[in-house]
């Protein structure tokens, strides 16, 4: 019988000392920004504190009429699915309920 020849599969060598490739702007910009970060004082993380308890105290604004048409009509559209009775004055209403009990007015 003949013998099957296998053939002999080498790894590239590595190559030798390749040269030292300058470091792109992308990488300068992260090693400035983690640097800067190093150095920043501590007081100046704790000053945000104050305006965002403020944020959270605000009011939630009102809901547009274009968000309030658009639950109207998801409002009809899930009606007419189910061969519920009303109608889009209803649907409207029932829009209007639930960005008050989402917000909260």
């Amino acid at each position: 019988m003949a013998t099957k020849k296998t053939a002999k599969t080498t790894t590239p060598a590595a190559p030798a000392a390749a040269p030292a490739q300058k470091a792109t702007p992308v990488a300068k910009k992260a090693a400035n920004k983690a640097a800067a970060k190093k150095t920043a004082p501590a007081a100046k993380t704790e000053a945000p504190a104050a305006p965002q308890a403020a944020k959270k105290a605000a009011p939630a604004a009102k809901p547009s009429p274009d968000e309030l048409a658009r639950a109207a009509y998801l409002n009809y559209r899930r009606r007419a699915e189910h061969g519920l009775p009303g109608d889009s004055h209803g649907d409207w209403l029932e829009a209007e309920r639930y960005f008050q009990s989402k917000h909260g007015a």
